[in-house]
């Protein structure tokens, strides 16, 4: 019992299957680093305002130093007993330090430690989570600008539409993970606010100083209510959930690439690297890569649902139940650390079949939307002009032709309004040379795109 905080309390000691079923030293080791950050600011403003002598402080941060030495190079000792990371971290320290060890918890309860803790630590992982970002948005960038003249099949209910810029769909996703970027930061704002000075849900009597923690720890600010301090955890859920639309986003793109390198479409061949085999029939390149990151995205789905649900019931301020905010959140940032590092590896991997890309062009009347905006021009109503167009593309397909093949004659015949001037305007490669709206997919607007995030991202 003398190795818990709280043993002075309780004549028994606890039994073995609660020790094992409430331990969560197994997985909050990962804010180690980040609980000796937080103990060095606690305990330098416990000497700043006379809580414990310099000495004390002198003798706990030799003490930390050499805890952190000693995880750092994987010597530290991992006991059950000590339950969990603080106290692990606590009783091994007041090993080395001794009675100045026992003076660190003045004024701190584990409730604002630990909400501490995971801010910092999420406040760094955030940051690297934008970094990662960063890097997979120039990956696709540079595919888009390597092959900002290839001219695909752009689809709506995943049949063929108009002809786009291939640039214009990886842009799109880039700008998608531009919204995954902002969100990020935005949670991050409502992160950078420290806890620590709550104490168990009151506050202390004891004469502490807030501000010159957070000024050390380099919060924005602080948790203004000390209730709210130890139970909020808002900033976890609002985390998760702006992981769970990146992975949308994630998993979107896996979905296009695995129909692009399908037989069917045939669009692109994965890379030998990025591509794994069948154990019973040789011919086969699967996309698994792909298909597990389309997999994964429930996972992240089910972390954000895991703190929503942990938190709905929760009265106020700290309950135990808030120890299983970690395993969510550890695992969603971890596979999201990695997935976007895989990302930005594979991205630049990708190289299209210039011929297939054309062939598709050639099926599929894309060209159809820009017969009726020939018309409009022509002043023909929108509606009218809908209606011609669609009835050439009938008369084509009832002949097997496209609709370029159908003569000038047969296409007055429909609307007089048709000239010789049409022509130019139903050949699908050309096509996105004529789009000019602000944003389109055309040449154009596309090299303005590339351009503006060439020089964001500093390429």
């Amino acid at each position: 019992m003398a190795n818990k905080l709280w043993h002075g309390r309780f004549k028994k000691g606890t039994h073995p299957l609660l020790e094992k079923f409430s331990e969560s030293l197994s997985y909050d080791r990962e804010l180690a680093r980040v609980d000796i950050r937080g103990s060095l600011a606690h305990a330098a403003m416990l000497a700043r305002v006379k809580l414990i002598a310099a000495s004390d402080l002198a003798s706990i941060k030799r003490g930390l130093a050499q805890v952190e030495k000693e995880i750092a190079g994987g010597t530290f000792v991992y006991r059950a007993a000590d339950e969990d990371i603080h106290m692990a971290i606590e009783a091994r320290l007041t090993a080395i330090a001794g009675e100045p060890a026992k003076r660190l918890h003045t004024a701190r309860s584990r409730n604002d430690q630990v909400a501490t803790d995971l801010r910092l630590w999420l406040r760094d992982k955030i940051a690297g989570l934008q970094k990662l970002l960063r890097r997979t948005q120039a990956a696709a960038v540079a595919v888009a600008d390597r092959e900002k003249e290839l001219v695909i099949p752009g689809y709506t209910h995943l049949q063929r539409a108009q002809p786009v810029l291939l640039a214009q769909h990886l842009l799109a996703y880039v700008e998608m993970w531009e919204r995954d970027f902002d969100r990020l930061a935005d949670a991050n704002r409502r992160v950078n606010f420290l806890p620590l000075g709550a104490c168990a849900l009151a506050g202390t009597t004891l004469p502490i100083d807030r501000e010159f923690v957070a000024q050390e720890l380099g919060f924005a600010g602080l948790c203004a209510n000390s209730m709210d301090a130890v139970s909020d955890r808002d900033f976890v859920i609002e985390t998760l959930a702006a992981l769970a639309i990146l992975f949308v986003h994630l998993s979107r793109l896996s979905e296009d690439l695995i129909l692009w390198a399908s037989s069917e479409w045939r669009l692109i061949k994965l890379d030998d690297a990025w591509s794994t085999g069948s154990s019973i029939m040789p011919q086969k390149r699967n996309p698994d890569f792909l298909e597990l990151t389309r997999g994964k995205t429930g996972a992240i789905f089910g972390a954000l649902t895991t703190l929503l649900t942990i938190m709905k019931g929760l009265p106020l301020t700290y309950n135990r139940d808030l120890q299983e905010d970690k395993t969510p959140l550890f695992g969603a940032v971890a596979t999201a650390e990695l997935t976007l590092t895989c990302f930005a590896e594979f991205i630049p991997t990708l190289f299209f079949d210039k011929k297939r890309a054309a062939a598709m062009l050639a099926d599929g009347f894309l060209e159809a939307t820009a017969l009726a905006e020939y018309l409009v021009e022509k002043k023909t109503p929108f509606r009218d002009a809908h209606r011609i167009s669609g009835e050439l593309v009938r008369i084509a397909e009832d002949t097997d032709r496209r609709l370029a093949d159908l003569s000038l004659e047969e296409m007055q015949a429909v609307s007089p309004a048709i000239g010789p001037d049409l022509l130019p305007r139903l050949n699908p490669q050309t096509l996105p040379n004529a789009y000019r709206s602000a944003g389109s997919a055309g040449t154009v607007e596309v090299k303005k795109s590339l351009a503006r995030w060439k020089k964001k991202l500093g390429r």
